[in-house]
């Protein structure tokens, strides 16, 4: 009898140390898994200055497309704050900066655009620089839309390049959560990168799309069968996020939208992109939800 209890007590010692111990491996595996509010962002934003922001060539009198993009940058950046107001601060090393391809010739802009460059940390956070985030991208970012149009000289944006030769460098970091936001119209065209290879290409055009004949129902089946597309542009950016908007197709063609979203799409997954949306041009008050859920995770 004296051995059936030792050998019971045994028993149920051996169970509670099992127990104990899958307990502490889940406490410690809670502990290792970061939530949002302490992941470290890094937040870019890609501007495309082409004229698509137009007033002449691209008027909407509901709301013109550069007041457009300010709205969506008004969301990015108070998705932003709103992440550093949920971390403490010895917490805190974040960035969020504006980029352009290629630079505006107007040297204020450039200048703007490397005053909208952020890090907070430990080191520097405070109450006053976190609340002026929103008000300072939103003065500034008024005042490059502004000088564009009023320059009126649009060079286009080089979209494919930015993804080939600088999106590693300027907008991926080891330790961060990366995301990158693209406004753009969707369409690509820069004079100095006209690459063709097969029906690849590094750029996308509404005349490009008549040309090859993507304008009607077929369209799926024929870029599918020839491979048209984008030339990739890089191998492996699976450590980056991406969120497009802005895409507005020309409404002349019903399967425009469609082309130019699978276009992205099938650029974005062979380039290993972990997650992305395109979302269409809409008024900001539309969007408001959907960018600061991307952003915060939701």
């Amino acid at each position: 009898m004296k051995n059936i209890l030792t050998v019971t007590a045994m028993s149920l010692l051996l169970v509670l140390t099992i127990s104990c111990k899958n307990d502490s491996d889940k406490e410690e595996k809670k502990i290792a898994v970061k939530s949002p509010a302490e992941e470290n962002y890094n937040i870019s934003i890609l501007l495309d200055l082409s004229d698509r922001i137009s007033l002449q060539k691209n008027p909407n009198p509901t709301m013109e497309y550069y007041q457009r993009d300010l709205g969506y940058i008004k969301s990015i950046s108070e998705a932003f704050t709103q992440h550093l107001k949920s971390k403490r601060i010895r917490q805190m090393d974040d960035k969020m900066q504006l980029f352009f391809n290629p630079e505006p010739l107007d040297p204020a802009i450039n200048s703007i655009a490397k005053n909208l460059r952020i890090a907070i940390d430990k080191n520097n956070a405070s109450k006053d620089l976190l609340n002026s985030i929103n008000s300072n991208y939103a003065t500034k970012t008024s005042k490059i839309y502004d000088s564009a149009i009023k320059d009126n000289k649009y060079v286009g944006s080089d979209i494919w390049n930015f993804f080939d030769s600088k999106v590693k460098d300027q907008c991926i970091e080891n330790s961060y959560r990366n995301i990158l936001i693209v406004l753009t119209d969707g369409y690509m065209f820069y004079e100095g990168t006209v690459i063709k290879e097969g029906n690849r290409t590094t750029y996308i055009t509404p005349e490009l799309i008549r040309k090859n004949k993507l304008n009607t129902q077929d369209w799926d089946k024929k870029m599918h069968e020839q491979d048209f597309g984008f030339i990739k542009a890089n191998e492996d950016l699976s450590n980056l996020e991406i969120l497009v908007i802005g895409i507005n197709p020309n409404h002349n063609n019903a399967y425009e939208e469609k082309v130019i979203k699978a276009y992205w799409t099938k650029s974005f997954t062979e380039m290993k992109i972990s997650r992305f949306e395109i979302k269409n041009a809409d008024l900001p008050s539309n969007m408001e939800t959907m960018i600061k859920d991307f952003i915060l995770k939701k």
